[in-house]
């Protein structure tokens, strides 16, 4: 529980026991959340949740699919009522917003609304795979979707379920029925060029670390998709993404800082260096990229492009070969067999994130 400089009130107070209450219930409250929606699909039998035109046959190029943005005229959301989840202040007044709770009773080290690209329309599942997007922040996500987790998880302990946001949500996966940032989940894969034999990497969150997942598992690299920076010229420069996922490569597994220097000048990716290297393996087919589909997290609302990179074994080791373990949300494990068997195993035995859960159990029947 974080230091405050205030006493805080009973009502803040109440709200910290809530929001652990959900990280530490989190499989149990992701199963119930996701029974609540029985006419969605779970993603290969975790609890992730999906429309049919999300849900390609088998993985296919990332880079075949097309994307779409509208810029010029940010999109004004439909109007959602306040979140019940609120705690109140010293003189009564409830917090405005759920992200205002947070940065008051329980701010992470990093907090910023960051600009991002809003997700409003996908189709993965046809012959032209098309996302589109149109302005957002990242605060939306805070507003909506962990407001509408803390809602779920006072409801299933206390019983009792109070109007808000989460009971304004009818479909999470309707995209015009609330803003959508898009996280990209990539499955890292390790191939080795003698044997075929395949391992992967792991990320465990730690709670100490995170308030967002804390304590399961999840594949790395995962990012938000968003311009590197607030200046304007990130926008379309960045509107890629393959080139957010390098970014979240090198930072994630290279260790590379987070500061692109975007702020004075748009991300040059013809002449870094790392991005230029990546980017000539994917052209000899050393490094391959696949999308495996698209879901939302049944308790949170977040929303995961699943995707999956297979890195020959020397251009894997040449550009990771000393991962650093531990980061700022966790500790990334050694490599992991990438077997039918093993696979299950984990997704059985360890407190998986829905997502990860959902793309580990796509790519091992669909990756060949």
């Amino acid at each position: 529980m974080p230091t405050h400089s205030r006493a805080l009130t009973e009502s803040e107070r109440a709200w910290l026991r809530s929001r652990s209450y959900l990280r530490e219930n989190r499989l149990e409250l992701d199963r119930a959340a996701a029974d609540q929606f029985p006419e969605l699909q779970r993603v290969a039998g975790s609890a992730l949740l999906a429309r049919r035109e999300w849900l390609p046959t088998d993985p296919f190029p990332l880079h075949d699919i097309a994307l779409r943005g509208r810029f010029d005229q940010p999109e004004i959301p439909a109007p959602l009522p306040r979140s019940s989840a609120m705690p109140l202040r010293e003189d009564g007044s409830p917090y405005e917003t759920y992200s205002a709770a947070v940065r008051g009773i329980a701010a992470p080290t990093v907090f910023e609304n960051r600009p991002t690209y809003r997700l409003s329309h996908a189709d993965l599942a046809g012959g032209d795979p098309v996302l589109e997007f149109g302005v957002g922040h990242y605060f939306d996500s805070v507003d909506v979707g962990e407001a509408a987790a803390h809602e779920f998880a006072v409801a299933h302990r206390d019983g009792v379920v109070q109007p808000g946001v989460r009971t304004a949500i009818t479909d999470p996966c309707d995209l015009r029925q609330r803003p959508a940032n898009l996280a990209i989940s990539t499955l890292t894969i390790r191939r080795d060029t003698r044997t075929g034999e395949r391992e992967f990497l792991l990320h465990w969150r730690d709670p100490r670390k995170t308030g967002h997942a804390g304590g399961l598992y999840q594949v790395v690299p995962v990012g938000v998709f968003q311009p590197s920076g607030y200046a304007a010229w990130n926008t379309d420069n960045d509107f890629s993404l393959w080139h957010n996922m390098i970014r979240e490569f090198a930072e994630e597994l290279g260790g590379a800082d987070e500061d692109h220097g975007s702020e004075k000048a748009p991300i040059d990716y013809g002449s870094w260096d790392f991005a230029k290297r990546i980017d000539r393996e994917i052209g000899t087919g050393s490094i391959e990229a696949y999308c495996l589909g698209l879901g939302v997290d049944p308790t949170s609302f977040a929303t995961d492009l699943l995707t999956a990179v297979v890195i020959d074994g020397p251009v894997f080791d040449e550009l990771f070969g000393d991962i650093p373990a531990d980061n700022d949300e966790g500790r990334v494990l050694e490599l992991q067999p990438f077997t039918v068997e093993h696979v299950r195993r984990l997704r059985s035995e360890h407190p998986m994130q829905a997502a990860g859960a959902a793309a580990l159990g796509l790519a091992i029947t669909g990756l060949r």
